[in-house]
């Protein structure tokens, strides 16, 4: 019975994916509401994502987008790990009051941060700007790495560290040839969650970017979802979802076993 409600939640779950990827295999003129249940028997696929890719220059959205959801989460795993590591094996003065510093910053919503945020952008010159987005990514994404990479080194012997420290190595030495070894699941767990809210975050890219070269891919398929009101097809706008989200499914895909094993890992 379980496995019956299991899979009966599954189809449900299901069903969005499906009559997106129905529809957006359908010729842009045949979308009619009444059968976007029904498949229609062609493959217009192909030609519903050129006309999407060069009406919202989806190019340049993916671009940018790739460069932020990679380069933001590898540089906050680094500073997270620094931090778990200051915080648990070297227990720094005030270790549980930095960490609920840090933390603390998963307790602010994103809207609420977004007024000065854009104003002090605009001071700075950056606003509109790659690095402003790199770099505003990458705070977001250290608390929650921070949060892990604790939790993580908790469950690492402190002997480790004082073995190592007996042979002579440095601190610093420590950290990049035992400890961040040995947390490599748990920083590509890590990697995955970050890289997917970077990838599919829209708010911080409506606010903070303008141009086509700039913007995340997200902001791009908005202003395309604002076309299909405007006369666009539906299977286009379709289409486009389809591709943007492609990404983070196959990461999701080919990274499952290790996502569960770097989530697992230094639990109690």
């Amino acid at each position: 019975m379980r496995r019956v409600i299991l899979a009966l939640l599954g189809l449900v779950w299901l069903l969005p994916t499906y009559l997106l990827v129905v529809n957006a295999f359908r010729p842009a003129t045949a979308y009619d509401p009444a059968k976007a249940w029904v498949p229609s028997g062609h493959i217009a696929i192909w030609g519903n994502v050129v006309k999407a890719w060069h009406k919202a220059d989806l190019g340049g959205g993916l671009g940018s987008t790739l460069l932020y959801s990679t380069v933001s989460p590898a540089i906050a795993l680094v500073f997270a790990a620094l931090a778990g590591y200051g915080i648990v094996v070297l227990r720094i003065r005030g270790g549980f009051w930095w960490f609920m510093l840090i933390f603390g910053g998963m307790t602010i919503p994103n809207q609420m941060i977004l007024v000065p945020l854009f104003v002090r952008y605009s001071d700075a010159n950056l606003y509109d700007h790659r690095l402003g987005m790199i770099i505003i990514y990458t705070a977001i994404s250290v608390p929650l790495a921070a949060f892990v990479m604790r939790n993580f080194f908790t469950g690492v012997a402190f002997s480790i560290f004082e073995a190592a420290r007996m042979d002579g190595a440095s601190t610093l030495r420590i950290f990049w040839q035992i400890y961040l070894p040995l947390s490599r699941s748990a920083l590509a767990a890590i990697f995955i969650l970050e890289f997917t809210f970077v990838w599919n975050d829209l708010l911080l890219g409506l606010t903070l970017t303008q141009s086509p070269t700039v913007r995340p891919v997200m902001t791009a398929l908005a202003a395309l979802q604002n076309d299909v009101y405007a006369g666009t097809p539906i299977p286009i706008g379709l289409a486009a979802g389809l591709v943007v989200s492609l990404p983070t499914v196959v990461l999701f895909l080919a990274t499952q076993r290790l996502f569960a094993k770097g989530l697992t890992l230094g639990q109690a």
